[in-house]
């Protein structure tokens, strides 16, 4: 699976976000104007020490990214979408598009590709969830449709009482 974050312009989120995509083995592609420095300590704190098992991607812009990855099966998230994000059928190698924190994605981008867009469900008198929330929501949901190919299903206790 694939997360893409569009301007993403919040340091703890998208550390959550990587930690993440790092857990689940999911490539995170990140499309400036970043809202911040990758160096930044906020932004390293939240993704822990997880930075080294990430594949993270950085791209210049929206037609960079488009440029380089022809043929991506794309689902752009959005509070606009009439789709709910668990009715429709995702693939191992799916790109799931989240827009930044303030804006979401961009009206326009949202037209050209309605049909691929889906939501979360929420209450209608509040706006958005949590950018990091929204990523796990979705991405979870695709990786259950997969069978969470790959991943540990099962935990075993250690024995620790603390």
């Amino acid at each position: 699976m694939n997360i893409v974050l569009l301007e993403p312009e919040i340091p703890q989120n998208t550390g959550n976000i990587s930690r993440t995509c790092a857990a689940t083995g999911a490539t995170l592609h990140l499309i400036k104007p970043l809202g911040f420095s990758l160096d930044e300590k906020s932004l390293k704190r939240a993704g822990l020490d997880y930075w080294d098992k990430l594949d993270l991607k950085v791209w210049e812009n929206w037609e960079d990214f488009i440029s380089h990855n022809e043929g991506a099966h794309l689902w752009f998230a959005s509070t606009k979408s009439a789709k709910c994000y668990s009715d429709v059928t995702y693939g191992k190698d799916d790109y799931l598009v989240f827009g930044k924190e303030t804006r979401g994605l961009p009206e326009p981008l949202l037209k050209a590709n309605y049909d691929r867009c889906v939501r979360i469900p929420m209450r209608p008198t509040l706006r958005s969830l949590n950018l990091s929330n929204s990523v796990a929501i979705v991405l979870y949901e695709a990786l259950r449709q997969q069978s969470f190919e790959g991943l540990q299903e099962e935990g075993q206790l250690t024995g620790r009482e603390d």
